[in-house]
């Protein structure tokens, strides 16, 4: 039995007949000992414009300098600099200690949520520097060329922290301009990224 929505068949016979999106890598920046990691549209093969209505950053296993450290990204409209640009978001997760000695489901304000600020946005936080620990993550943003509507941008990630616990990030928010964006930065609140990737994904 066919499964049929608005004239198009969806499933048949057990198969899925309609395309799915699918995700194009345009760039990966790999940190060593990196203050940031930035990604300008036009710059060494970088695509940050229209050819794409959402864009994807995967972050990989980014290991940081400094011990319970926050990692962060801003954006710069098209001819604009100083990653300075107006958000509000807001933050929760999820976290269980090793030993199970505390665990919860919290919403985080302060230094996490923004409110019409221009600072750079916690994606998650107290990271932590042992061999094993790092971050990992996956960033959305919605058609940031547009010069209609506002940024949104959605994450998702998951870190050991600094205290022994594993964290389940929900970041969400909007860059509050009709302007394009094109160039987006990447940074630890503190010290550097010692290792790790970021890929830059087209989804069509």
């Amino acid at each position: 039995m066919a499964v049929i929505s608005n004239t198009t068949t969806i499933i048949d016979a057990g198969a899925i007949s309609v395309a799915k999106g699918s995700l194009t890598l345009i760039k990966t920046l790999t940190a060593s000992s990196s203050g940031t990691l930035t990604f300008h549209h036009g710059a060494s093969g970088v695509i940050l414009d229209s050819t794409y209505k959402e864009y994807m950053f995967e972050f990989i296993n980014i290991h940081p300098s400094a011990n319970d450290s926050y990692f962060t990204f801003q954006a710069n409209a098209v001819g604009e600099s100083g990653f300075n640009e107006t958000i509000t978001s807001t933050m929760f997760r999820a976290y269980n200690k090793e030993n199970s000695s505390a665990n919860a489901v919290a919403y985080e304000a302060g230094d996490y949520d923004l409110s019409q600020a221009t600072g750079f946005q916690v994606l998650n936080d107290s990271v932590g520097t042992d061999t094993d620990q790092s971050t990992c993550g996956r960033l959305n943003i919605f058609n940031p060329s547009s010069t209609t509507f506002l940024k949104h941008f959605i994450y998702t990630g998951v870190e050991n922290a600094a205290d022994d616990k594993v964290q389940n990030t929900f970041t969400a928010g909007y860059f509050n301009t009709t302007a394009a964006l094109d160039e987006f930065q990447f940074k630890m609140n503190t010290g550097n990224m010692d290792t790790g990737s970021i890929k830059l994904y087209g989804v069509s």
